[in-house]
């Protein structure tokens, strides 16, 4: 799948599920209710126990019009390499890494660096970073990215920490992609909940569509 493509559709669901998982047993669980709650863009991370096997099981069971396979807390190269050759589509990372993004370009695939300031953002554009993660974004919220259009209108940014039903309308109004959400989404699994997983899913879909409707 090409990049523009795997952009797009990032873009058009508007919702990334970042997967953390305390074994690749309940990582693929909580992907599968994902899936079942209509949600295809996951983000799986490195911080799963053996986050590249998993990489490959899930990139195997599911076509890429199910699954929009992604590998999150990505801190260098040689993890993008790993996580491209399991079958990721696309690389997250916590923080900017230029051989990251080098690399990133070189073979195809969207690299999406973690950034606070319009420096950092500036930089990881330059280096062909098309959507920014806004990390954490519970450190400045939806007003933040609002002064950051100000400057650059058209800066892509998908923030990630901080999103929940309650505020994601805010995110969507302040102009963002997308947002990217971990634990209140997936919290449910910590109690062995799937089903509550799959709920949430459906939940943010949801909310993402109302929100851009107003």
């Amino acid at each position: 799948m090409d990049k523009l493509t795997v952009l797009n559709k990032i873009k058009e669901i508007g919702v990334v599920a970042v997967l953390r998982a305390t074994s690749g047993e309940e990582a693929i669980k909580i992907a599968n209710a994902c899936i079942d709650g209509g949600l295809p863009t996951i983000e799986l991370t490195f911080t799963v126990p053996g986050a590249v096997d998993v990489l490959k099981e899930l990139s195997l069971k599911f076509d890429s019009k199910t699954l929009l396979l992604g590998a999150g807390t990505v801190l260098d190269k040689m993890t993008a390499e790993s996580a491209v050759k399991a079958g990721a589509n696309y690389i997250v990372s916590p923080g900017f890494d230029l051989e990251t993004a080098k690399y990133c370009e070189s073979v195809g695939v969207p690299y999406m660096p973690g950034c606070l300031t319009i420096t950092e953002m500036l930089t990881a554009r330059n280096a062909g970073a098309e959507v920014i993660k806004l990390f954490p974004g519970s450190a400045f919220g939806p007003s933040y990215v609002k002064a950051v259009k100000g400057p650059l209108p058209d800066i892509q940014i998908m923030p990630t920490g901080g999103v929940s039903l309650d505020n994601v309308k805010d995110w969507i109004a302040a102009g963002v992609v997308a947002v990217g959400v971990g634990g209140e989404l997936t919290a449910p699994a910590k109690k062995g909940d799937f089903e509550g997983v799959k709920n949430n899913a459906i939940a943010f879909i949801n909310a993402v569509k109302e929100a851009r409707q107003k």
